[in-house]
């Protein structure tokens, strides 16, 4: 297993303008949302369905006081396969050449790997071995290969297959305050699943010097948008000092995905599209000067986990 990051332990809600994570609703027009929830629910049954999560205990992205609740982890699966099951393992991949069973210690697979595990991959270490991946309905509309270039628009475009069967959703991202897209997908979880908590980052979102108190001053996490059209995917934000979580609320939000995050289970499907970029300034202009009011002492509050509002509730 992994060991999680040293600040791991410790690590409270850092937020976005000293706020758990910004509503973005009075920012946007979301009366569209009706008419997308329908064609994306439809279009779902006409393209091909992947699988994402399913290592965030392996690749260190889980709080010590969660980390059984990603089940089965494909990474530690993968290094544990006998020599007969790995061999296995490499027929199902989508290339089985490019892997070197000579060298396979050396070999790293999945998201953000050098080897993606193939559809058939995923589905036999899920049927064999209990692999649980939590969202396993994923649909890159923009595909996008590693971590750090989500943000980037440069030689991206939505796919042939987006735009077959979800034109109102482009449409519509293509009008969202983004300076530049480069990132966008649908991410789904089956009914009784639930998102295992991570965060996306290595903790802190960006560099900065200390602040009072000895908290750092960040720049601005990374530009994203979250829609939930449908309103029923209960995300919250976990804050591994106080063993508390924070829900978030809303149809369309930004949250600070340095900071951990989860999302309950519930006995029905549940999806969000996220789009990933550079907001317009206008937008991140606007943010600030209806966001970024809280004072330090309320911010302080929060990382320390004391509630600051109705919508925080203890885990």
């Amino acid at each position: 297993m992994v060991e999680p990051p040293c600040d791991s332990g410790t690590q409270g809600i850092q937020g976005i303008f000293a706020r758990p994570y910004i509503d973005l609703e009075p920012y946007l027009d979301l009366a569209p949302l009706g008419e997308i929830h329908e064609e994306i629910c439809l279009g779902l049954t006409q393209v091909p369905i992947d699988y994402t999560g399913g290592s965030h205990r392996t690749m260190g992205i889980m709080p010590p006081s969660r980390l059984g609740e990603a089940l089965g982890d494909y990474g530690e699966v993968i290094r544990g396969l006998e020599d007969e099951e790995f061999a296995t393992f490499q027929r199902l991949s989508d290339d089985p050449s490019a892997i070197d069973r000579s060298a396979r210690d050396a070999l790293e697979f999945g998201e953000e790997r050098d080897i993606p595990l193939s559809r058939r991959q995923m589905l036999w270490l899920k049927f064999r071995h209990g692999v649980y991946f939590p969202w396993k309905v994923y649909v890159e509309l923009i595909p996008n290969r590693f971590w750090s270039d989500k943000s980037r628009s440069e030689g991206k475009d939505f796919t042939r297959l987006a735009r077959s069967f979800f034109p109102k959703t482009i449409d519509y991202v293509k009008r969202l305050p983004f300076s530049s897209i480069g990132r966008c997908n649908i991410m789904g979880l089956e009914a009784n699943d639930h998102g295992t908590v991570h965060r996306d980052g290595d903790g802190v979102a960006g560099e900065g010097a200390a602040g009072e108190g000895g908290r750092s001053i960040e720049r601005e996490p990374d530009h994203f948008i979250t829609l939930c059209p449908a309103g029923n995917k209960r995300l919250f934000l976990w804050n591994e000092r106080a063993r508390r979580r924070t829900p978030v609320v809303g149809r369309a939000y930004w949250f600070n995905d340095h900071d951990y995050h989860g999302v309950e289970a519930d006995p029905f499907f549940r999806y969000s599209v996220r789009i990933d970029g550079t907001f317009t300034p206008e937008l991140i202009e606007a943010l600030r000067r209806d966001n970024g009011r809280a004072t330090g002492a309320a911010a302080r509050a929060a990382d320390a986990g004391a509630p600051r509002d109705a919508g925080e509730a203890t885990a």
